[in-house]
């Protein structure tokens, strides 16, 4: 017979169910701690480079991490090398399933995890890993709402240092193609040949060929203007609710059914699959396949479904000479 005095463990709950692509920082802070849930920071640095054509290049958010602070128990994602393909001769390409659950075992990550991102900018670089995840089956991650300057805004706590991931062997990964677009989809798309809306989320000036860090500068024939930076709350990163995120999202919802009602969800959770097949589909885009995740992260927070990332966007379709390009200065 037990003791008076013995302790009886509590049974350890399972992850959280993310049935949103966002959640809150009020959210992530009642949860934080809890079993299974993964939190990631997902920065990289955009720093200064005069002698780069580009004048600037992306260097890992590792530093920034371990010195200035991040939310308690994330535990760093460098999407620079170990969630891309550095073999690729493309920057940031998609690695493949072996090198996803490589990944994902890496920080900590299995089949029965709650993961949600993070990082220091307007969420693209959490929204490409959770679009990766995804787009190999692992369906339970949501990006932070705001990312880490929404929580310093809001004084939550930060704690400084390296965090040790749990040890995990990832999770079954189950490729979904329709996830992403190659160059032949978008040439198809340009010639006519196939159906889908070309959405460019690199700021104005690179889509008007005003400026560019490539040999060519413009956008891909036919594509609308979705800067991803202008999907944000500039305050605090937040993604744009009710009329402004529906004013910035016209174009697009215009040109695409975006529910199987036709209209955005209010609602802001995932498309069924149904609505996935039916819609007609979307193929984002920008330099490398990073800012474009930002966009589709904001197209699937509205309900839109079918949509696709170009993984080589402007940085392969530039390198082709014969590839059309479309300039408006």
């Amino acid at each position: 017979m037990s003791s008076p005095d013995a302790t009886i463990a509590s049974p350890a709950l399972p992850a959280p169910l993310l049935s949103t692509p966002l959640v809150s920082t009020q959210w992530l802070a009642d949860h934080l701690g809890r079993d299974g849930l993964v939190v990631l920071d997902a920065t990289v640095l955009h720093v200064k480079a005069p002698t780069t054509k580009a004048g600037y290049r992306w260097l890992s958010g590792l530093d920034q991490y371990l010195v200035d602070g991040h939310i308690p128990g994330a535990v760093f994602a460098d999407v620079l090398e170990v969630f891309s393909d550095p073999a690729k001769p493309f920057g940031f390409a998609r690695p493949d399933a072996e090198q996803i659950v490589a990944a994902a075992a890496s920080v900590g990550i299995d089949g029965d995890s709650a993961v949600v991102l993070y990082d220091d900018s307007v969420g693209q670089w959490a929204a490409r890993i959770w679009w990766l995840l995804r787009s190999f089956g692992f369906e339970n991650v949501a990006v932070l709402d705001g990312g880490l300057t929404k929580w310093r805004a809001e004084a939550r706590p930060l704690e400084r240092g390296h965090v040790e991931p749990a040890v995990s062997a990832g999770f079954t990964a189950v490729e979904r193609p329709e996830f992403w677009a190659d160059k032949d989809d978008v040439a198809a798309v340009v010639a006519g040949d196939a159906e889908a809306t070309l959405v460019c989320a690199l700021p104005p000036a690179e889509f008007s060929g005003e400026s560019s860090s490539r040999s060519r500068a413009g956008h891909i024939p036919g594509s609308l203007s979705l800067p991803a930076g202008r999907l944000v709350d500039r305050a605090d990163n937040a993604l744009l609710q009710g009329v402004a995120l529906s004013e910035k999202l016209a174009p697009v919802l215009g040109a695409a059914a975006t529910t199987d009602a036709g209209t955005p969800s209010a609602a802001g959770g995932a498309p069924s699959a149904a609505s996935r097949e039916l819609a007609p589909r979307i193929i984002t885009y920008c330099g490398g396949g990073i800012a474009a995740a930002a966009a589709a992260l904001a197209l699937t927070a509205a309900g839109t479904g079918n949509i696709a990332i170009y993984d080589g966007s402007l940085n392969e379709w530039t390198a082709d000479e014969n590839a059309p390009l479309v300039s408006l200065v």
